[in-house]
């Protein structure tokens, strides 16, 4: 048995398993102080005793020490250690990532999802990760595509919801904005900004898919109008990835968070 944790910028959802055929769920966590959600999470653990936890975390994430970055602006969780909170309360050793590479990890490994390929999360923010030659996508930090800076659309007067950048990707069309927009009436330019967000994706790493997901994206018929408009932008100038869902639904970070455990217990 193996645990994983998605700890998203709204709720936490923790599972035990060894994937989606055996999967238990926690129901939802609110996100709320450290002291507050890390309560509710060790006491979803306390009753079973996996191999192994992956944390899939909302961002920015310092890989290497294992923390929330203090970049964050979730305030109470910045430099928050989330790594060594869970390995010491659980005695069992942890792997941390990113909320949207655990999702994609998770797509690719119980998903079928093909190598290469984008996931993107449309969500409270805009977050993107990635599996290539297959390996998650890292580097000096690890992938921030929501904060791509795009053409403002014409008649846009939105001025943009990022605290860093104002009107990047996630500052217009976030979950967040969204929700501002709805005042203005001004949620048609939501799928240009993804459609152009996507698109630079696209031109950037070439993947043969890239899995559209996140709360935003319930909208009907919202994924068809960022499909069409990212074919009006390109103009015939290089293949486009296949957009799609996920495959795994909500359950994409959770799963992915309890594939990232299987690989660090060796297990693949």
């Amino acid at each position: 048995m193996y645990g994983g944790i998605e700890a998203g910028g709204t709720k936490f959802v923790c599972a035990v398993g060894t994937g989606p055929g055996d999967l238990l769920l926690s129901g939802p966590i609110p996100t709320t102080t450290p002291r507050e959600t890390m309560k509710q999470v060790m006491a979803f653990f306390a009753p079973h005793r996996p191999r192994a936890v992956g944390i899939g975390s909302f961002g920015p994430v310092n890989l290497a020490a294992g923390r929330i970055a203090r970049t964050t602006p979730k305030v109470a969780w910045r430099g928050y250690a989330l790594r060594r909170a869970v390995e010491q309360a659980l005695g069992v050793p942890v792997v941390l990532d990113t909320d949207v590479n655990a999702a994609a990890w998770g797509e690719h490994i119980f998903g079928g999802a093909p190598d290469p390929f984008l996931y993107v999360t449309a969500g409270t923010g805009i977050g993107g990760g990635g599996v290539v030659n297959g390996q998650l996508l890292h580097g000096k930090l690890h992938p921030e595509m929501g904060h791509l800076l795009l053409r403002r659309a014409a008649g846009d007067t939105f001025p943009g919801l990022c605290p860093a950048h104002q009107d990047c990707l996630e500052g217009m069309a976030s979950g967040l904005a969204v929700a501002a927009r709805r005042k203005t009436g001004e949620q048609h330019f939501v799928a240009e900004y993804l459609a152009l967000g996507l698109l630079s994706l696209s031109y950037a790493y070439s993947p043969l898919r890239i899995i559209l997901g996140g709360g935003v994206m319930k909208t009907p018929g919202l994924r068809a109008q960022v499909r069409n408009r990212m074919r009006e932008l390109n103009a015939g100038y290089a293949p486009l990835p296949a957009i799609t869902g996920p495959r795994l639904g909500d359950c994409s970070g959770v799963l992915g968070a309890l594939a990232l455990a299987h690989l660090l217990a060796g297990n693949g």
